[in-house]
């Protein structure tokens, strides 16, 4: 393609950024020759050595994502440790040495072996198959290590450059140069893969399911915009104008430090998502100069995803304690283990499943591992006694009000105050009265409950648009859930994606809502829409997104309502 060709190539955006740079392309390594021989220090070992060279192998890629968990944060940090998880599983070095037994060369053993394990993900669709792209990571890193040859690797930045690639896998994305990297473009990926969440957390534009996009030629120079879903080739002079204005007005609101609430003074509790102890002590900082409310949803299982056995009670207290001297008098919501599916434990095993996301995953694993919820809500229960808060907690995958019943009980006689479920599942969402008898608060899992409602595999990029967050049966599910909070006077909050987005937060608002959750970036322009416009209007913004026809429709239908302030920044 020539330089001077102009050419829109879309996307599906994630972020609300847009950035100019010239583009790097992340080349698709070439297959590794499977002939080659397996090698200890440099040498060629024996065939009765190659069992333990590749065991090695394992423990090292194990070890190595295992770091790099530790060094990062949030979201990164709980996918890599995942994927350390998947390379210490004995399942895969058990498949190796299956093959290595039928006759296969050191090598090809590996491949196959966990070749089996990607086509058994790809079957079950869903939420295993957003693993795929971490099972190859490790397969192609065992391989690299076991046969002396260069780990796969990130191309190196000279300048802020756009990433593009097919996909990357959350090594790649670990081992990014952030300094450098002004926006990442995939083909493949979806709004809710492993690279949109990383690059949401971060803070970096991302557009993802761009066709074409790869064939962009190395050097152009591009326009990437996350919040149009666009990646423009030779931009012109006035959309290069255009990102340098948006950009100013967005540095503009990052000094409003004003707490969040309606244009008539009705308070919003704005909060962030955060993963670890490390993002508590984060968030609480930057909080006190955005003003946010506290956080809507502690991720619990990063403390369990990377563990060899369960954390003990004593060990989960110190850290719940440590996040709730964090936040001081903030508002705490805890999100209690939320396991299963593409979180496995390894000291918990859950049945296979031919569907893992309609299996043994959030309050369901209760089922069969009890005692950890009942040692997670003793923790809790003794980090509030200790620090004097109160935190909020709430289950995650919660379908009927037999299940909220029972999660309330066991909270409350654990000595937890505040008591919530989360809201996810459709039948959860259609008999929202009976649930809310049961507990304290909601808040709702925009993600899971698109992927529910729409019965739309998160993965499957063809059918993103069924997973758009306007889609009007979605926002129905919503908008009922919020009304009957309303109704039975308890709150109700959002922690999922859809919180993050400037203009559904609106209309979330609109609906009766009463708390967001969201990335700490996005809490100024989140806080900034809300500030200029009335409960009324934002009222009308929801009542026309609910009367759309289709997604497009519910979105056009809101931003021609904005305030002619708000225009710049959300249109």
């Amino acid at each position: 393609m020539s330089l001077e060709e102009r050419q829109d190539f879309i996307g599906i955006g994630v972020g609300r950024h847009a950035v100019v740079g010239p583009v790097v392309q992340v080349q698709i390594p070439e297959p590794m020759d499977l002939n080659l021989p397996v090698l200890r220090k440099g040498a060629e070992v024996t065939p009765q050595e190659v069992p333990g060279v590749i065991e090695d192998a394992f423990a090292q890629v194990t070890q190595d994502f295992s770091a790099r968990a530790a060094q990062a944060s949030g979201s990164l940090s709980e996918v890599l440790g995942a994927t350390a998880q998947i390379a210490a599983d004995p399942a895969l070095l058990k498949g190796v040495k299956q093959e290595l037994d039928k006759g296969s060369s050191g090598l090809a053993a590996v491949h196959m072996a966990i070749g089996s394990f990607i086509d058994m993900f790809m079957t079950a669709g869903g939420l295993m198959a957003e693993r795929v792209p971490d099972l190859v990571s490790v397969r192609d890193r065992v391989l690299a290590i076991a046969s002396g040859q260069p780990l796969p690797g990130m191309p190196q930045l000279g300048v802020p450059s756009v990433l593009i690639a097919r996909d990357l896998t959350p090594a790649d994305t670990s081992a990014l140069d952030l300094d450098k990297v002004l926006a990442i473009v995939t083909e493949e990926g979806g709004p809710t893969g492993h690279t949109a969440i990383i690059a949401g957390q971060l803070g970096i534009p991302c557009v993802v399911r761009v066709p074409g996009a790869t064939q962009i030629q190395e050097g152009a120079l591009v326009l990437a915009d996350a919040r149009e879903g666009i990646v423009r080739v030779s931009p012109s002079e006035d959309d290069r104008q255009c990102v340098v204005e948006r950009n100013a007005a967005e540095q503009i609101l990052e000094q409003d430090s004003d707490p969040a609430a309606t244009a008539d003074g009705i308070p919003i509790d704005l909060l962030v998502n955060i993963g670890t102890v490390s993002d508590a002590v984060a968030a609480a900082a930057k909080q006190d100069a955005h003003k946010a409310a506290g956080t809507g949803l502690f991720r619990t299982e990063v403390l369990f995803l990377d563990a060899p056995q369960a954390p003990s009670v004593a060990e989960q207290e110190q850290a719940y304690s440590a996040v709730l001297q964090a936040f001081g008098t903030r508002k705490v919501v805890v999100r209690t283990l939320d396991a299963g599916a593409d979180k496995p434990l390894a000291f918990a095993s859950l049945p296979n499943e031919e569907n893992p996301a309609l299996g043994m995953r959030g309050y369901r694993t209760t089922r069969l591992h009890p005692q950890l919820l009942q040692d997670q809500l003793e923790a809790l229960a003794n980090a509030s006694e200790n620090t004097g808060a109160a935190p909020w907690v709430m289950a995650p995958m919660i379908s009927t009000a037999a299940e909220a019943r029972d999660f309330a009980e066991q909270a409350r006689a654990a000595g937890v105050v505040q008591v919530g479920v989360m809201i996810e599942v459709p039948a959860a969402a259609l008999r929202i009265r009976e649930i809310l008898r049961e507990v304290d608060f909601v808040s709702i899992g925009t993600n899971d409950l698109a992927q529910y409602v729409m019965a739309t595999d998160r993965l499957q990029g063809e059918l993103a648009d069924l997973l758009d967050k306007w889609q009007p049966a979605v926002l129905d599910l919503i908008a009922l859930t919020a009304q009957s909070g309303a109704e039975a006077g308890k709150p109700v909050g959002v922690c999922g994606q859809s919180a993050s987005d400037p203009l559904m937060a609106a209309v979330l608002v609109g609906m009766g809502v009463t708390s967001l959750s969201v990335s700490p970036s996005d809490v100024p322009a989140v806080r900034f829409i809300l500030r200029q416009h009335t409960q009324a209007q934002l009222q009308r913004m929801a009542s026309a997104a609910l009367a759309a026809a289709d997604a497009h429709e519910a979105r056009d239908a809101v931003r021609s309502q904005l305030e002619l302030q708000c225009q710049r920044l959300f249109t």
